[in-house]
């Protein structure tokens, strides 16, 4: 994911800039360098947030990518797990025994 140039707080500043109506939306994006695809996009996803609920939000999305990471690895060493066992021929253990049941 690419890295924003902008921080919470300029996001959020932005988007309450907007709220007052003092300029319009297009003069906000000339401002600040901002195109108006990007704009919406946060408009959609930060709107009504303060600077903390926006911090939190990406803190959860970055710990979210790292967990399904994290899936997708184990999930490729149960396949080769599972290849190795029909290539040597060996009966694949049952998932649901050996838990605590």
């Amino acid at each position: 994911m690419k890295r924003s140039k902008f921080t919470e707080e300029q996001i959020v500043r932005i988007l309450q800039e907007a709220a007052s109506g003092q300029k319009t939306q297009a003069q906000l994006c000339r401002d600040h360098g901002v195109s108006a695809n990007t704009f919406y996009v946060w408009k959609r996803k930060y709107a009504g947030m303060q600077t903390d609920d926006v911090r939190h939000l990406r803190e959860l999305e970055r710990e979210n990518a790292q967990l399904k990471r994290l899936l997708a690895e184990r999930d490729l060493e149960i396949d080769a797990v599972r290849a190795l066992f029909r290539k040597n021929g060996l009966a694949l253990p049952n998932p649901s025994r050996g838990r605590d049941s």
